[in-house]
């Protein structure tokens, strides 16, 4: 399991990989997992939550309602007696085990979406589960004891949320993909625009590091590149 440290001294240990990234972010107090990975990843983050001894987990973020990072959302709040937060925009979403439908970011993406529109609907459901925060724009974490926040970065679902810890790192949920060495552009977003807008706003952070929850972390020089390029056709 990766793991990532900052100046703080805070650990980010990524438990799940593959098909969607989740997080443990620990300071030696507290520990808030981010993500939950899709309904048939459940055994294999019990797995890796046993072998890193979690008995507690504090806190729960989503950073959206999509069913690769919130299905297992019900078990790990039952079986940790966890407080889960999500943007107030997909609470209902979470609520009732929906998906916001996606949009592709390319022509070609788009025209699967539209064909298989109904496969995923019918397929990408999972167990509601009730936050019990929900957020607007900003969340402090200094409760939690963390020098860590949540921002909300919108554009791949309305209410898609980056968490930035110590100014350095932020896991970025689906804001960005780390899938390829030439662009942080993901598949799909509900509003192009608004997540390029977003890429300003994390960059604004001053982090160095972007860990998306698909593929692995972008350096701070390709998320400027991609940004100066595509802000042009805003």
């Amino acid at each position: 399991m990766k793991t990532w440290t900052t100046s703080g001294n805070y650990k980010i240990i990524r438990v799940l990989s593959g098909w969607s990234n989740a997080f443990l972010l620990k300071n030696g107090k507290s520990t808030i997992l981010i993500d939950t990975g899709p309904q048939f990843m459940w055994k294999t983050l019990q797995k890796r939550l046993k072998k890193l001894r979690i008995e507690h987990i504090d806190l729960l973020i989503l950073t959206h309602s999509h069913y690769d990072h919130a299905a297992n959302a019900h078990k790990i709040r039952e079986k940790y007696n966890v407080r889960v937060i999500i943007h107030e925009s997909e609470a209902k979403y979470l609520a009732a085990g929906d998906n916001i439908p996606p949009k592709g970011t390319t022509p070609l993406i788009n025209f699967m979406v539209r064909a298989f529109t109904g496969l995923f609907s019918a397929s990408a459901g999972y167990q509601p589960c009730e936050p019990d925060y929900t957020m607007d724009n900003n969340y402090e974490l200094s409760n939690e004891g963390f020098n860590a926040y949540l921002m909300h970065t919108p554009g791949h679902t309305m209410g898609s949320l980056s968490l930035i810890i110590d100014n350095e790192i932020a896991l970025v949920g689906d804001a960005m993909f780390g899938i390829f060495l030439w662009s942080i552009l993901p598949p799909f977003a509900s509003d192009k625009d608004q997540m390029i807008n977003s890429w300003k706003k994390l960059l604004d952070a001053n982090c160095k590091i972007f860990i998306p929850s698909h593929g692995t972390e972008n350096k701070r020089s390709l998320v400027e590149k991609d940004y100066n390029k595509r802000k042009t056709a805003l």
